[in-house]
C-alpha cells in the first residue's frame, strides 16, 4: 500500500512537471508590441512590465495584470497589458500630458496643460520646454502651480502646439511681467511679444531659425504679421 502511494506521488509529480514544462513553453512570449511610449524605449517599458522569473510567460502576465493597470512609472498615467496569443502581448502606454517644466529646489517640476504638477524628477526630458518668468512660492506634486495668472498655461499650450505644427524646438520660453513671450535658442533670443498673430510669427520663425541658432542676439518678431513683413523682422547682434 505504501509503495502504491509512493508510485502515485511520483506519477503526479511527473505529470505536474510535464504540465509545467508544456505551459512554460506554450505560453512563452516571443513578440512584444509597445504602443504609445515616447519618454521610454520599448525595451525600457518591457523591463518595467515583464519582471521576475515568469515575466515572459503570457499566462502569468494575464493573471498579474488582469484589471490592474500599471500606474507607478514616472511620466506614465497608466499601462495596460493585452494578451494577443500565448506568444504575443501588447503593452499600451498612456503618458501624462506634459506641457512644460519649471525648476524648483534642484528638481524639474513638470506640469500639464492646466498647470498641475504631474511629475518631479532629477532628469531633464528632451522635447519638453523649460518655462521661466513665472512667479510662485511653492511647487507641490499633483497640485496646481500657484502662479498669479493661471491663463498663462493656455498660452504655453498654444505655443507648444505651434512648436509641433512647425517642427520648432526651443530651449526655453520666457514670460515677462507684462505677459510678453521670448523664446531662447542657445544664445539667440526671439522676441514674440504678445500672442497676436502668433501662428504667423511661428511660421516666419521656422524659416529663420537655421540662420540664427548659432548667433548671439535678438530677433524681433513682436510687430510681425503676414501683411507687415518688410522692416518688421530685425536681428540685433549682441555687442
Amino acid at each position: 500500500m505504501g509503495r502504491r502511494k509512493a508510485l502515485i506521488a511520483v506519477a503526479v509529480t511527473a505529470l505536474l512537471l510535464i504540465g509545467a514544462t508544456i505551459a512554460w513553453e506554450y505560453f512563452a512570449v516571443e513578440e512584444v508590441s509597445v504602443v504609445g511610449s515616447t519618454h521610454y524605449t520599448d525595451e525600457e517599458i518591457e523591463d518595467r512590465v515583464m519582471t521576475g522569473l515568469l515575466g515572459h510567460n503570457s499566462l502569468y502576465l494575464k493573471l498579474k495584470y488582469r484589471d490592474r493597470p500599471i500606474t507607478d512609472v514616472p511620466f506614465i498615467e497608466r499601462m495596460d497589458v493585452t494578451i494577443n496569443s500565448p506568444t504575443s502581448v501588447t503593452i499600451n502606454v498612456y503618458e501624462k500630458a506634459v506641457a512644460g517644466y519649471v525648476k524648483y529646489l534642484g528638481r524639474y517640476m513638470y506640469f500639464d496643460r492646466e498647470g498641475n504638477i504631474v511629475e518631479a524628477s532629477t532628469d531633464q526630458i528632451q522635447g519638453i520646454p523649460y518655462v521661466t518668468g513665472l512667479s510662485f512660492d511653492e511647487c507641490v506634486l499633483y497640485e496646481p502651480l500657484p502662479v498669479e495668472d493661471p491663463t498663462v498655461f493656455s498660452t504655453i499650450l498654444a505655443i507648444t502646439q505651434l512648436f509641433d505644427k512647425y517642427d520648432i524646438s526651443a530651449d526655453r520660453i520666457y514670460f515677462s511681467d507684462s505677459g510678453n513671450v521670448t523664446l531662447y535658442f542657445g544664445n539667440a533670443r526671439v522676441i514674440l511679444g504678445t500672442m497676436d498673430n502668433i501662428d504667423e510669427k511661428m511660421m516666419k520663425l521656422k524659416n529663420i531659425i537655421p540662420s540664427i541658432r548659432n548667433l548671439s542676439g535678438e530677433l524681433h518678431l513682436e510687430e510681425y504679421s503676414a501683411d507687415k513683413d518688410e522692416g518688421y523682422v530685425t536681428f540685433e547682434k549682441d555687442q
